[in-house]
């Protein structure tokens, strides 16, 4: 072809595959989209003096911690259908999230589940966290933090499955709620502020009942005891899967989650 000018190609990495089969599948899920924007400002000034003070906690890992006391309040929110009529609500709460490694040069966000989040403190969480990004990178661009030899070959043959076979292995595994809490947890959190600064809200896909997309902090004039005073805001998306939880009640959990946040729950 011509004047399509210089280009290079580089290799697709394959485990994308699982990536754009789960986006396909998410693509399905009833979500509702709730985009908030909480005042942050004194739980990141509590935080910074707990650093101060060596104590070894992030700004993520407390939100993992808020989302979990607030889940473990409403439990319905992350309960998964099973068949027609029933709901399978579970009591602990696995919260997949995704940490960044670098394979061959290139950053690669890899997926990681914290179990039982509602039991951990917020030091605990960050130390898993730590841990989780010091783990050795083996299989390069196709490893997944956590998997062991078993699922390492399970997910080798399931790269060069048919399209619609990959397309129904997720079909089971969603259907199922034991399956799905095993492989995936019953809550996501993404954390895109983490990489760069965006003043605004980003939409994800999930598969996953209940998602947190945690977008940029930003300063901005805000009202204080009826005072205009320079505050930080964290813009943050969340799905909520209407096909199990009604409006009212989400909108109450999405309450409670707002009301720990910008409380500093845990950090006093």
């Amino acid at each position: 072809m011509q004047d399509v000018g210089q280009y290079f190609t580089e290799e697709f990495p394959i485990s994308r595959i699982a990536t754009i089969d789960i986006g396909v599948a998410g693509l399905k899920k009833h979500h509702i989209k709730a985009l908030i924007e909480l005042d942050v400002t004194e739980p990141r000034n509590l935080i910074r003096k707990k650093k101060q003070l060596s104590e070894k906690i992030t700004f993520n890992s407390w939100l993992i911690k808020c989302i979990s006391h607030a889940v473990e309040e409403f439990k319905p929110i992350h309960g998964i259908r099973k068949g027609k009529r029933k709901v399978v609500i579970f009591d602990d709460i696995d919260i997949s999230i995704a940490i960044e490694r670098e394979v061959d040069g290139k950053k690669v966000p890899l997926p990681y589940i914290i179990r039982k989040t509602n039991e951990k403190s917020i030091s605990e969480i960050s130390e898993e966290i730590k841990n989780g990004q010091k783990q050795p990178i083996e299989g390069k661009k196709d490893y997944v933090l956590g998997q062991d030899k078993k699922e390492k070959v399970f997910m080798k043959i399931y790269y060069y499955l048919p399209g619609f076979i990959r397309s129904w292995i997720w079909k089971c595994i969603i259907k199922n709620p034991l399956l799905t809490k095993q492989n995936m947890g019953t809550v996501m959190m993404t954390s895109i502020g983490m990489i760069g600064k965006i003043n605004g809200w980003v939409i994800p896909v999930s598969v996953h009942p209940l998602c947190f997309a945690i977008g940029s902090v930003v300063k901005k004039p805000g009202v204080v005891n009826e005072k205009i005073e320079v505050r930080e805001y964290l813009h943050i998306t969340v799905l909520v899967d209407h096909d199990v939880i009604d409006g009212a009640p989400a909108v109450r959990a999405l309450a409670k989650f707002t009301k720990l946040v910008e409380s500093g729950y845990g950090l006093s």
